[in-house]
């Protein structure tokens, strides 16, 4: 994953969540059907360039993207014009779920369009999402933004477009601190999103 990414971060996640994820994704115009095939892409894990490629069902990727048999699964979602966006939900050693969608190659239209639909989605896919970052250029990819906005114990050498975390992280964040932002529950969030006063 390179390039621009919005990275999500869940306390919990099953089968039900990944449903939801993919149905309100899907109402916003970013599928994982693609456009003109139809075809469901699930990308086998390896090494880069990407794996190797298979088709499946919807139903079938929302039983893998609700890691009940995998703690990882990478496939495809699709705009309506045809531009892809991989993505990867993966559970952590520790049990976070993470959702990361590249946004590298889309326009800048596009991934407005596209973050703007993910925004909605993973609030309402698991009550749990602790926090997310975006970063549409990528250039704070290197940072473990899992450390920072699931423990907040990590610093970030470069600021991301926008930042969402928990309060009791904000509150303990010394780099969050002073910082303009505002409050969308269950989330502080931090960057571009913040109106100028």
């Amino acid at each position: 994953m390179r390039d621009g990414f919005f990275y999500s971060y869940h306390l919990g996640w099953n089968r039900p969540d990944a449903e939801s994820l993919l149905g309100d994704l899907e109402a916003a115009g970013v599928r994982p059907a693609h456009p003109v095939t139809r075809r469901i892409t699930l990308i086998s894990p390896g090494a880069e360039p990407p794996g190797t490629q298979s088709w499946v069902t919807r139903d079938q990727l929302v039983l893998l993207a609700g890691l009940q048999r995998l703690d990882q699964v990478d496939f495809l979602l699709w705009t309506s014009d045809g531009a892809e966006i991989p993505t990867r939900i993966r559970r952590t050693d520790d049990g976070t779920v993470t959702l990361q969608f590249a946004l590298g190659g889309l326009s800048r239209e596009e991934q407005e369009t596209v973050v703007r639909a993910i925004r909605e989605a993973i609030g309402r896919a698991s009550v749990l999402c602790i926090g997310f970052v975006l970063d549409r250029e990528g250039a704070s990819a290197a940072t473990d933004w899992r450390g920072f906005i699931v423990n907040g114990d990590v610093y970030f050498d470069c600021w991301p477009d926008t930042l969402a975390v928990r309060r009791e992280v904000a509150a303990v964040q010394p780099q969050l601190s002073g910082v303009s932002s505002f409050e969308q529950s269950p989330w502080v969030v931090y960057g571009s999103e913040v109106a100028h006063r």
